[in-house]
């Protein structure tokens, strides 16, 4: 979710003028009309997702945008509305419902609330200006201490009684564990690494990360082993890096369900993603003495409040430094 809250929308407003449109409006026998009879919300949607496409959403933040305002056209479609303050009213409706009965996060209402509004004003349709946005929490992003790595990437082994193909997994299963730590990669970036990118002399790889923007990140001499013997093995021309048994690139939800596999078989009780290897990588970078702003550029962060969010340092650190410091009251 962390991501999503962080993209913004600075999309261009479609040429429509709505506020042209007088609400409420009556047909040829004088009964109201719905809104969405009025207002085709659903060729907006569409125009909506081609502007994101074209604007180089990633492909995540296009599928929950995407989700989070189909949802809300469904609900109003349901509602009696027929002018601005009805529209209001139903959209205060939605969010209190989405909160009561589906339980979602203060963050997800805050990113519905965020999305709505946005998907409205592309369209010159300003019903929610006076609704503000709600607040976000601002929880510390959880992470694994350097023992749980260590756990969880050496859990993959493999031995000569395996078959080719099951060590061909195993090994590309244990670089991807190793890359996303080392690397501190998104999820998304990882799945379309290209070979082509990898500069083994100089332990980098250039990333195309949000907004089109490359950055080089840096792998270890480990990794660095772990990515030449795989490729070794793999035997494969694909442009990508990770590839399954037909050649094509893995999906994020694989790269997701093969971590939590691997961290039960390691015995780590921590919920482990992607996003949480993430977070690791920079808690432990900051622990160890890395300016945030150097791990500002490796994360690929556009501002440094967000890599503040990211970084937390252990409280046994913190306790180490704290008595260092050897602070006098007597």
């Amino acid at each position: 979710m962390s991501d999503y809250l962080t993209e913004q929308l600075t999309l261009p407003h479609n040429n429509l003028d709505i506020n042209s449109v007088k609400l409420p409006v009556y047909d040829n026998d004088g009964n109201l009309k719905h809104i969405c009879e009025v207002l085709d919300f659903n060729q907006m949607y569409e125009d909506y997702m081609i502007e994101l496409e074209i604007r180089n959403y990633s492909e995540n933040t296009v599928k929950t945008y995407g989700s989070i305002i189909k949802n809300f056209i469904e609900y109003i479609n349901t509602e009696k509305i027929y002018d601005r303050k009805q529209f209001l009213r139903s959209f205060k409706k939605y969010i209190t419902e989405l909160k009561r009965t589906k339980l979602v996060t203060q963050n997800y209402i805050y990113l519905n609330t965020v999305v709505c509004k946005k998907f409205l004003e592309f369209n010159n349709i300003y019903y929610l200006d006076e609704i503000k946005n709600p607040k976000r929490t601002k929880s510390l992003p959880k992470s694994l201490n350097e023992n749980e790595v260590r756990n969880l990437i050496n859990s993959i082994t493999w031995d000569e009684s395996d078959s080719l193909y099951k060590q061909k997994t195993k090994m590309r299963d244990k670089l991807i564990l190793a890359l996303l730590y080392s690397t501190g990669l998104r999820v998304s970036e990882l799945v379309s690494l290209n070979t082509k990118d990898i500069d083994f002399e100089e332990r980098t790889i250039r990333i195309r990360g949000k907004g089109d923007k490359d950055r080089l990140v840096l792998f270890d001499n480990l990794t660095k082993d772990l990515i030449f013997n795989y490729l070794k093995i793999r035997n494969s021309d694909s442009e990508y890096l990770f590839i399954n048994k037909k050649g094509s690139n893995l999906s994020s939800r694989y790269i997701q369900l093969m971590i939590k596999k691997y961290a039960e078989e390691a015995g780590i009780k921590k919920k482990v993603t992607p996003h949480i290897l993430r977070h690791s990588f920079a808690t432990h970078l900051l622990k160890n003495g890395v300016d945030i702003r150097a791990i500002q550029q490796l994360l690929g962060h556009a501002s440094l409040s967000t890599t503040q969010i990211y970084t937390s340092v252990d409280m046994d650190t913190l306790k180490t430094f704290y008595d260092q410091a050897k602070l006098q009251f007597k």
